[in-house]
């Protein structure tokens, strides 16, 4: 791990999106200063990493799919930003125990607990459906969960978007930790409730911004 590199990558990549957007962000408090924490984010696009790494105050883990490992150079890149891989296409015993470990050692994690990139209908405020496995990670490690919704971060898929016009819009929204103490599958319904209650806030609050 580098804490270091994670610095220097967050430092160098901050000014594109500083005179590219325009965004609106919501809840920071919400996110531990301190401590094990473990923050499940929405995510629509590969742009959700980076616009985590600007706006969330703490260094972040993150769980990548064990897909983008098998290129070399990504693989370097993102095991020196403290990823690393999930397996999808099985329970994956060994990354559980990477989590709960870091965890356990006051780090900040982040998960995606759609498994993907889920868009329109996919999308968890309309399918109401995650993977299962937070609820129990959150148990085991004794680490609240901190609710994340990302909108819009695809703009940047489009090369218009890092023209430095400070036009780009998307919004990020951090809900209320849910603590460890319910059953997982209580704590996974808790997280999808909160999912659909922040995206509805932050959707109002990016329309009443325009």
């Amino acid at each position: 791990m580098s804490d270091a590199f994670y610095r220097a990558v967050r430092f160098l990549g901050t000014p594109p999106f500083s005179m590219t957007s325009a965004p609106v962000v919501i809840g920071v408090e919400h996110v531990p200063r301190t401590g094990r924490c473990l923050i499940a984010a929405t995510h629509q696009s590969p742009y959700d990493i980076p616009i985590l790494i600007r706006h969330t105050p703490r260094l972040l883990d993150f769980v990548s799919i064990v897909e983008v490992f098998r290129n070399p150079l990504v693989a370097w890149f993102y095991g020196s930003l403290n990823a690393f891989p999930l397996d999808r296409s099985r329970p994956d015993a060994k990354t559980v125990r990477v989590i709960v470990d870091r965890l356990r050692r006051s780090r900040a994690v982040t998960i995606f607990p759609e498994g993907g990139f889920r868009k329109g209908t996919d999308f968890v405020v309309h399918t109401r459906r995650i993977r299962p496995g937070s609820g129990r990670i959150a148990r085991l490690a004794g680490a609240a969960i901190v609710p994340c919704v990302i909108i819009n971060s695809q703009a940047y898929s489009r090369p218009v978007s890092w023209l430095p016009l400070r036009r780009t819009r998307y919004g990020l929204i951090y809900g209320a930790p849910i603590e460890p103490t319910f059953e997982p599958e209580v704590i996974e319904a808790k997280l999808i409730d909160a999912f659909v209650s922040l995206h509805a806030d932050l959707s109002e609050r990016m329309g009443a911004a325009r």
